[in-house]
C-alpha cells in the first residue's frame, strides 16, 4: 500500500503506539461481549442450539466484511476505517444488553462481528505499514496487546457484573474507557490509503498458502476455545467447574510468548519461528491427548500456547511482504480463511468426535500443525 512520504516518520515514532493501543482495544472490545452470553440466554430463554445458531451471526458479519475491508482502507486511509468501525462496535456492545427482541439481537450482532471483522483486517493492515517503516519485526508484540486486552475486558466486565452493576452501565464503563483510550492514540494513526483496484480480489500465488495455514491455526485455537474444557470434563474427568483452566494455561502461555515474540522472531528468523513453533504445537497436542494425566493435559494446553503464538503474526508479517497481491488485497483473502478456519472448524471437531472420539479429532489438528511445521521449510517466510 502506497503512503505520502509525510507519513513515513509518524510510522516510525507515534504509530507504533497506536497501533500497541488500537490492538488492545479490538480485543478489549472482543471479550466484553464474552461475560454477556450468559445473561443473553437467560434473558430469551435460549437453549443451546439456539444460542449457537445467534452466535454464528457474530461470525458470520466478520467473515462477510472482511473481504471489503481491504478496499475500504485502500480508499479511506486506516485511521478512518479503524475509528469508524471501532465506533461501530461499541455502539453495539450496550445495545445488545437492552434489546428485547431476538430478531433485533441477531442483526445487533451481524452488525457487531462485521464492524469487529473490519477492525482486524484494518489494523493488521496498519500493523504492516509500521512494521515495514521500522524496519525490525513487531507483529507478535501487537498481536500480544490484542490478547492482553482480551483479558482486560473480560476481566474488567465481570468485576463489575459481579460488584452489582447492571449489564448497560458495565458496557457503557467498559466503551466510555476504551473511547478516551482511542481518542488518545487517534493522531498517531496512520492516514495511508490512496490505492485503488478492485473491491473483492480472490486470494492467489502465496497468499494462498498463507491462507490455508492461517485457516489451520485459527482452527487450532478454536477447538481449544471451544472443546479444551470439554475434553478435560469428559475425558480426564476434571470437575466442570474446573474445566476452563486448560484454556486459561493455553492463553496465558500465547500471550506472555507474544509479547517477547518479536526478539524470538528477530533472533531465530520467521521460517524457524514456524518450524519449530508447528512442531511445538503439534507435541502440544499430542502430550494432551496422549497423556492419562489431568496435569500432563493441562501441560499439553501450555506448550500448544507457546507453539502456536508467534506463527499468525508471522503468517500476517509475510502476508504484507509478497507481491503476489497488494497488502490491502491480501490480508483481507488471509484473514477471511483464517477466521473461517475458527468458525468451521470447532464443528467439524464435534463431528470427527462423534464418528470416532475427541481425543482422534484433537489428535488430527495436532497432526495438521505438524504438516504447517514441514511445509515451512518451502516457504518463503
Amino acid at each position: 500500500m502506497a503512503e505520502s512520504n509525510n507519513t513515513a516518520p509518524t510510522a516510525r515514532s507515534g504509530s507504533a503506539a497506536a497501533t500497541r493501543i488500537v490492538f488492545f482495544l479490538s480485543g478489549v472490545c472482543v471479550a466484553a461481549w464474552a461475560p454477556l452470553i450468559p445473561f443473553v440466554k437467560n434473558r430469551f430463554a435460549l437453549s443451546d442450539g439456539q444460542l449457537g445458531v445467534l452466535l454464528l451471526c457474530l461470525g458470520i458479519g466478520s467473515i462477510a466484511a472482511m473481504p471489503l475491508a481491504g478496499a475500504l482502507t485502500s480508499r479511506l486511509g486506516c485511521r478512518r476505517v479503524i475509528g469508524v468501525s471501532l465506533l461501530l462496535a461499541w455502539c453495539m456492545l450496550p445495545l445488545i444488553t437492552v434489546i428485547s427482541r431476538v430478531d433485533l439481537l441477531a442483526a445487533a450482532l451481524l452488525l457487531f462481528g462485521a464492524s469487529l471483522g473490519v477492525v482486524d483486517v484494518a489494523m493488521n493492515i496498519h500493523a504492516v505499514l509500521v512494521e515495514r517503516a521500522s524496519g525490525k519485526a513487531m507483529m507478535s508484540g501487537f498481536h500480544g496487546l490484542w490478547s492482553v486486552g482480551g483479558i482486560a475486558g473480560a476481566g474488567l466486565t465481570s468485576l463489575l457484573i459481579s460488584s452489582g452493576v447492571s449489564l448497560l452501565l458495565t458496557s457503557v464503563v467498559v466503551v466510555t474507557i476504551s473511547v478516551i483510550l482511542l481518542a488518545a492514540c487517534f493522531k498517531g494513526l496512520l492516514q495511508s490509503g490512496g490505492e485503488h483496484g478492485p473491491i473483492l480480489a480472490w486470494p492467489h500465488g502465496r497468499v494462498v498458502v498463507l491462507g490455508v495455514c492461517c485457516f489451520v491455526l485459527f482452527l487450532a485455537e478454536g477447538s481449544i476455545l471451544e472443546w479444551g474444557a470439554v475434553f478435560l470434563n469428559t475425558v480426564r474427568g476434571v470437575n466442570a467447574a474446573h474445566a476452563g483452566v486448560g484454556f486459561v494455561a493455553f492463553a496465558s502461555a500465547m500471550t506472555v510468548c507474544r509479547l517477547v515474540g518479536d526478539r524470538v522472531v528477530h533472533a531465530m528468523g520467521p521460517a524457524r519461528v514456524v518450524l519449530f513453533g508447528g512442531l511445538c504445537a503439534a507435541a502440544g497436542f499430542l502430550l494432551l491427548v496422549g497423556a492419562p494425566w489431568t496435569w500432563a493435559s493441562i501441560a499439553g494446553f501450555v506448550v500448544v500456547g507457546i507453539g502456536a503464538s508467534n506463527i499468525v503474526p508471522v503468517m500476517f508479517s509475510a502476508a504484507g511482504r509478497q507481491t503476489s497481491m497488494p497488502a490491502h488485497l491480501a490480508l483481507p483473502a488471509m484473514t477471511t480463511l483464517g477466521y473461517a478456519g475458527g468458525l468451521i472448524g470447532p464443528p467439524v471437531i464435534g463431528f470427527v468426535a462423534q464418528w470416532s472420539s475427541l481425543s482422534v479429532s484433537l489428535g488430527l489438528i495436532g497432526v495438521l500443525m505438524a504438516v504447517i511445521a514441514i511445509a515451512s521449510v518451502r516457504m518463503r517466510l
